[in-house]
């Protein structure tokens, strides 16, 4: 399935870019460049997810975005946005956004927001494709049960430890970007849950040190490399 996202920016540069990715994602995605346009696209295409600059034309990411939620109160609407005080990102939750993400922004973090936010929503992926059962080198990891089996032990694990480990593999032998998983289990990339995520390595190491293989390895600045 196709997801339609709505996208109101008035930056051509910026506007392209953030299509171009997610259309590469998979995503249908409907641009408008003003908030009179984008009101009109939402009537039109009744999109999956609403991304909203602020500072628009015409009629701003705020006043579009109550509009909206008169419309449609269960629509997922991510505001993108230079404005970085905290009475605008408070502003932004109080007129119906789900998520504030402050510009300059990574490509990698804004795709991550919108999967998590489809996903709380119940527009995304069909979540039993991720619930399964991993097998690598003598190990298994159920993530139903959330217990990981190797050579020597039988571990029950923690549900970030059976989701961060979900991860590595889905990632095996390739990077898993620390903000990506910090965004999926955690939900949000401070330096609280990145030291929480850090203990949690350590202790999937410690269950995976005797396995011939298999080691989790630290991209300095960068996030994890399982290598099976």
């Amino acid at each position: 399935m196709s997801y339609k996202i709505l996208y109101a920016e008035d930056e051509p540069f910026l506007a392209q870019i953030v299509c171009d990715n997610m259309s590469g994602k998979g995503y249908d995605v409907f641009l408008a460049a003003d908030g009179m346009k984008a009101l009109e696209l939402f009537n039109e295409v009744k999109p999956d997810l609403c991304l909203l600059d602020i500072m628009m034309p015409l009629k701003d990411g705020y006043m579009l975005a109550e509009d909206i939620r008169r419309l449609d109160a269960g629509i997922p609407i991510i505001f993108l946005s230079a404005k970085s005080l905290d009475e605008d990102v408070v502003k932004g939750f109080k007129t119906g956004g789900n998520d504030y993400l402050k510009k300059p922004f990574s490509i990698v973090e804004l795709m991550v927001r919108i999967e998590a936010l489809l996903i709380r929503f119940g527009k995304g992926p069909d979540q039993p494709a991720q619930a399964r059962v991993f097998e690598f080198g003598h190990c298994r990891l159920d993530t139903v049960n959330q217990q990981l089996k190797t050579s020597t032990a039988v571990y029950d694990l923690s549900y970030k430890e059976a989701a961060l480990l979900s991860l590595l593999l889905q990632h095996k032998n390739d990077v898993l970007e620390r903000q990506e998983a910090l965004l999926k289990i955690w939900g949000d990339d401070n330096i609280y849950n990145a030291n929480s995520m850090n203990v949690f390595i350590t202790h999937l190491r410690r269950m995976l040190k005797d396995e011939e293989g298999i080691q989790i390895m630290s991209i300095r600045s960068v996030g994890y490399k399982l290598l099976c």
